[in-house]
């Protein structure tokens, strides 16, 4: 078994879980999220932790225990404190501005960009070369950052692009 997976995960007080059919839903003050399980994993609530087992004792599926474990371990994180993630603009005339819930990017094209936000992300944007992106979802967080670094992904000549925070560039020489 996985040694991550046997560890129970406390819970914190502002955090609901209910665990039923196989779909786990956590409520918290950041929101509110929904996993549904492998039928060959159930979750054990009691007390103040929440411990992942097999449901089968006879096939044991220790990857699926510990991916499980981290995810509702990223649930538990998100709906309490939330996830964040900053995005650079490098680059001559790179900007980008919010209006509503679209994302304006001016990235070096011969027009701007408008990238409509999904439900349960919030934008903002510092000194219109900075994106800070908050979610209390960590993958939907991390797919709709890298859905905006694919319209200008970074260049390893003169470094421009879209990249994230502390992502380091290895240049390459010119001619």
């Amino acid at each position: 078994m996985s040694r991550i997976g046997k560890r129970p995960i406390k819970l914190v007080q502002d955090v609901k879980v209910s665990f039923e059919k196989s779909v786990l839903e956590v409520k918290g003050p950041k929101g509110e999220l929904e996993l549904k399980t492998h039928p060959e994993i159930d979750l054990v609530i009691e007390n103040e932790t929440l411990s992942v087992i097999h449901s089968n004792e006879a096939n044991t599926k220790t990857a699926l225990i510990g991916t499980t474990w981290k995810l509702i371990n990223n649930m538990i994180h998100g709906v309490t404190q939330g996830f964040q993630k900053q995005l650079n603009l490098v680059g001559v005339g790179f900007r980008a501005a919010i209006s509503q819930k679209e994302l304006v990017l001016n990235l070096g094209h011969s027009h701007p960009i408008k990238y409509s936000l999904p439900d349960g992300i919030s934008a903002s944007v510092d000194a219109n070369t900075k994106i800070i992106l908050e979610s209390s979802d960590k993958q939907l967080l991390g797919q709709v950052s890298a859905e905006i670094q694919k319209f200008r992904p970074p260049e390893p000549y003169k470094g421009k692009g879209v990249l994230f925070e502390g992502q380091k560039i290895k240049r390459k020489a010119g001619k």
